[in-house]
């Protein structure tokens, strides 16, 4: 079944870096709720819902799930059954650079490793190419020369029409863009983990992607469920931090929990949910091309949509902000 894209909406768009694509605002990231532990009906609702809002910007990775490829696979289902006639109007990225299997081929970033990452990953979506291929992590012990050489031939190659890198700090991303500079191949993009209460790239980060002209993906945006409603009196039974995995419950503290809830208020004085708050807080930044969303369901992303209807914040909201949490992060 084909999707019906005259229901689009306003969507807005943002140009990424020096080049000549423009992001949505809301990108959605199938890192959860999209493997094979997941109902495939929702996720189908949720992606043809993404598409039909202008959601246009879908981001993986090979080891997403769980288990992992599995989000990819599904992803790849969904593409060919609702939305493959819209390929082209799809912006479709994944990624390599943790565990993926067994022994010293499957991790970091190998050429090895990356080009059988990118072969498994078009099959399991279907695709002749993505538009765009990250390096996931930076790698100690892979030569960076080598790392940034095999993204770039994945380019001349036509498997991936651009290149981007998530989780590089400041020093590191800079000297790999200089690389792929001096090999052809400009990296797009770059995908950090940012959000109110995780606020290193403000410390260097963003302003070399400005100065560089790099487009930036800010990933965790709601800082694992932390920047919602759902733990403002204490850590419910079925919440992340439960699983202790990506959050901790230990880090749910009286005092995080106190600061939570004056960003609740604060949100509400905005005509917000804190949710859509913290969404509206990263895109007021114009280095911020765009932020990535989870969704359970389509109803958790369209209310992330609604974040878009308001992202100017007073200079005294700002400062109420940066009070409340000190800059403190997690």
């Amino acid at each position: 079944m084909n999707v019906d894209t005259t229901k689009q909406t306003g969507m807005v768009y943002r140009r990424c870096g020096r080049s000549g694509i423009n992001l949505p605002a809301i990108s959605l990231g199938l890192w959860q709720n999209f493997g094979g532990t997941d109902t495939q009906a929702q996720f189908r609702r949720t992606l043809r819902t993404a598409f039909t809002e202008g959601v246009i910007h879908i981001d993986l990775a090979n080891n997403y799930g769980p288990p992992s490829g599995t989000a990819e696979m599904n992803f790849g289902q969904v593409l060919k059954s609702d939305l493959g006639v819209h390929r082209d109007e799809l912006f479709i990225s994944t990624k390599a650079g943790y565990t993926m299997w067994p022994g010293p081929y499957g991790d970091w970033g190998s050429k090895k490793y990356l080009m059988a990452s990118l072969e498994q990953s078009l099959k399991r979506m279907q695709l002749e190419y993505v538009d765009v291929f990250y390096h996931h992590r930076p790698d100690a012990e892979t030569p960076m020369e080598e790392t940034m050489e095999t993204l770039s031939s994945m380019v001349s190659q036509g498997k991936a029409l651009y290149i981007g890198l998530s989780n590089y700090p400041t020093e590191q991303a800079e000297r790999a863009f200089t690389i792929l500079e001096q090999l052809g191949t400009r990296c797009l993009v770059h995908q950090p983990k940012y959000s109110m209460l995780v606020r290193t790239v403000e410390d260097g980060l963003l302003d070399c992607l400005e100065r560089l002209q790099v487009g930036c993906i800010a990933f965790s945006p709601l800082a694992q469920g932390l920047l919602t409603n759902q733990y403002l009196h204490g850590i419910p039974t079925d919440s992340r931090a439960r699983k202790e995995h990506f959050l901790k419950s230990a880090s749910i503290t009286p005092e995080l929990i106190g600061q939570l809830t004056k960003l609740h208020e604060l949100a509400l004085s905005r005509g917000q949910s804190l949710a859509q708050m913290a969404i509206a807080w990263l895109l007021k930044d114009e280095r911020v091309t765009s932020v990535l969303v989870g969704a359970r369901n389509e109803t958790q992303l369209l209310d992330s949509l609604q974040s878009l209807n308001n992202t100017y914040f007073t200079a005294d909201e700002l400062q109420q902000i940066d009070a409340i949490l000190g800059h403190a992060g997690i």
